[in-house]
């Protein structure tokens, strides 16, 4: 059971089962009297709530003083009359402000506490955004642009309409579309600043000056419902603990009768010839590596069931192997050498796994180099692309 109070532009929603009470939005009153329904509401929540009562500003954009005053006196209120409650404020390092302006009620009261949602939300995220890695990804945009050029029409990719490029990463997915499909918008948002300052960069560097760069955190965007006709998460998903919760919310900003359009791997059907064998073990090798830190490597498949149970319906799926044939096939040994610096020098060894394994996992790597560029050989990056239509 949950209870909404709407006060344009500002939400404050409390869910009883999950003992959260929710605010959205901007909270800028002149006067304590503007939000008085919602202050009842609080208090109606914490004479409901035992044990922890989880007050969430994750969405929350903007709240000026006479607001923060008047929420943060229930709560105080609370605490010095009901020993038996906890309070955790789960903020977000997207909306930064608002950890700073909580935490110090935890000074005050030590029955709150302040958590930053996203700081362990993503427990791979210190390999994927490791600025050292950013060069290989455009080289693999490179690669995977030459197939999805002519998979995104058929997934809604069309000219003039408004689309969002979540989890952009470095940017350069999104400058390929503005120049070949002319969308008459995108935002591209990412949880890197790094990431971000990059694809500003990549962006200036093609004079393109019209794409919404957007720091954001991709399970708690601070964008409105139902505004996109297209919204793309590519390599994404299958790198979060939790992509049910990402896929809610790219359900959430695309509009009714518009589609989502996921890419994901299936590491273990990496494929190799010659040394196919070392290579096969290597690929299954990593999508446990990548299991061990709540990532999932191995997603392309299950696209379809994802999607599915999001709510979407038309669902497409089609897959795709990137080759050494490719294009210039020291391009994907490029790729391959990144993975093994990452995978085998910083999560194997962050696992834990001893020196003779991870001798073992690297020469798969080393197998698969030599199978793209040996004359007569074949090397394959398997990858699966899918979309699903928001029922109208």
């Amino acid at each position: 059971m949950s209870t909404a109070i709407l006060s344009a532009p500002f939400q404050a929603e409390f869910d009883a089962n999950s003992q959260e009470f929710a605010f959205a939005g901007v909270i800028r009153p002149r006067s304590v009297d503007e939000i008085a329904h919602s202050i009842s509401a609080l208090r109606h929540a914490i004479e409901q709530a035992r044990g922890v009562l989880y007050i969430n500003v994750k969405r929350l954009a903007q709240m000026n003083n006479t607001a923060f005053h008047a929420f943060s006196r229930v709560v105080l209120d609370a605490c010095r009359t009901r020993s038996d409650i906890r309070f955790v404020v789960v903020t977000s390092s997207v909306v930064g402000w608002t950890e700073r302006m909580f935490r110090h009620l935890g000074k005050i009261e030590p029955q709150i506490t302040v958590e930053v949602y996203d700081s362990k939300f993503y427990p791979g995220q210190s390999f994927v955004e490791d600025t050292s890695f950013i060069p290989i990804l455009r080289t693999q945009t490179k690669m995977t642009w030459r197939h999805e050029r002519t998979i995104l029409p058929r997934h809604g990719m069309r000219a003039g309409i408004h689309m969002a490029d979540i989890c952009c990463g470095i940017g350069d997915f999104a400058v390929l579309v503005r120049k070949e499909f002319q969308p008459a918008r995108i935002v591209a948002l990412d949880h890197s600043k790094a990431s971000l300052a990059y694809a500003r960069d990549v962006a200036a560097n093609f004079g393109i000056s019209d794409i919404e760069y957007t720091y954001g955190d991709a399970s708690e965007m601070l964008l409105e419902d139902n505004q996109f006709d297209l919204v793309t998460c590519r390599h994404s998903l299958q790198i979060f603990n939790q992509p049910d919760l990402l896929l809610k919310e790219l359900y959430r900003i695309c509009k009714p009768g518009g589609r989502v359009y996921i890419t994901n791997e299936k590491n273990s059907h990496c494929l190799g010839e010659p040394r196919s064998q070392s290579i096969q073990w290597t690929y299954n090798e990593v999508a446990k590596l990548f299991g061990h830190f709540e990532m999932d490597v191995e997603l392309g498949p299950k696209s379809r069931r994802y999607l599915a149970d999001a709510g979407f319906n038309d669902i497409r799926v089609e897959s795709f192997m990137v080759t050494n044939l490719d294009g210039d096939p020291q391009d994907f040994a490029d790729v391959i050498t990144a993975w093994e610096n990452v995978y085998a020098g910083e999560m194997a060894v962050k696992r834990g796994d001893p020196p003779e394994f991870i001798e073992r996992f690297r020469q798969g790597f080393r197998d698969h180099i030599f199978a793209a560029l040996h004359p007569k050989g074949y090397a394959g990056w398997p990858i699966w692309a899918a979309s699903g239509r928001k029922p109208l």
